[in-house]
This record gives structure tokens, sequence and C-alpha cells, in this order.
């Protein structure tokens, strides 16, 4: 999908050459990852958006750059992504989000959450959407029960990508079903 999705204050777009700069400033801030393994370098945030583009030109949606209606001022990201890794849910899409700091607390990770999750349903046709991070992060927490999602906490697990013990290996996952292929099976 190329053509932005817009919401009253975001537009969610396809990433350009004016996103790296802020997006690699973003990642490299201790606040916003702290419930990441490590900040990224510049080069390591460019990394993440070109497979952030390739993620769109494999599946037809990813990781939308986020983009404030206002200034233009590109904020971090919305998403819609398929997991790298497996675990006892996947193949799955997941949906998450990472913005800077500096727009935290004005609803805005629910705002385009929100539209990705009406998206992902009525456009795309996906029957659910996961989302999960570590217990500690409360912000993301409540963005998914904002969307409506839910946590069976015998479905939380161990991130295949962390090795054991690292203190972030546990995380927690939350679901949201298609409310229209609910109502096809009642």
């Amino acid at each position: 999908m190329d053509m932005p999705l817009s919401t009253d204050r975001l537009i969610l777009r396809r990433w350009c050459a004016g996103d790296r700069e802020p997006f690699a400033r973003m990642n490299a801030d201790p606040q916003v990852m702290e419930f990441y393994p490590a900040r990224l370098s510049p080069a390591e945030s460019n990394a993440l958006i070109d497979r952030a583009e390739a993620h769109f030109e494999r599946h037809g949606f990813g990781p939308y750059a986020t983009e404030l209606r206002a200034t233009g001022e590109c904020i971090g990201y919305v998403a819609l992504a398929v997991p790298s890794f497996e675990a006892h849910f996947t193949p799955c899409v997941e949906i998450g989000w990472r913005l800077a700091a500096a727009h935290w607390g004005r609803g805005l990770a629910s705002e385009g959450a929100r539209a990705l999750v009406d998206h992902a349903f009525k456009n795309l046709n996906l029957s659910a959407l996961v989302s999960f991070t570590v217990p500690a992060n409360l912000r993301s927490l409540r963005v998914m029960e904002k969307l409506g999602m839910t946590r069976d906490p015998h479905e939380d697990f161990d991130h295949p990508s962390l090795p054991a013990g690292h203190p972030m290996r546990k995380h927690v996952l939350y679901r949201l079903p298609n409310p229209a292929s609910r109502s096809l099976r009642n």
C-alpha cells in the first residue's frame, strides 16, 4: 500500500530520505530505547528503515513512518509487521510503535495504532493482530489495552532473539481478533 493513511493529527506513510536523521536521533535516545536491548547507531537506524521498506515491498504493509500533520515532522513509526522469529504464536502480524519521547503522553501512538488496526482488518482482511513487549513497558501496555487487545498470561513467552538470562527476554503477548472474523464464527 503506497497511499498514506491519515488521522486527525498524523500521516502514516512510506519512508523518505528526510526521515533518517530524526529517526537515528530517536533510536539513540536512552529514554525511547529503554525497553529494547540496545540503542541504535546511525547505521543500525538506517538499516532498520531499509528493512522497513523491504517489508513493504514483500508484504504490502510494514513500519509506517509517522509524521505530524501540522508540521511534517517524522516522530517515529507505527507498524504492521511479520515477526522474523518463530514462537508459539507465529506466523502472525504484529502491531507496534516507537515514537520520539517529546511526543509521548498525547495519545499519538494510540491514534496511529487505531488507524492501522482499521486498515489491517478492513483493507488487508487480517484475521488478528498481536503485540508484545516486556512487562515493565507500561506505556505500550496501555496502548495495547486502549486498542482492545487482551492478554492470556499462559501465552507470555521468552523472546527467542534474546539470550537466556537477558533481563528483557520475558515478554507479554496481547491479541486482537478481527471483529468481522468473530461475527462470522458466531
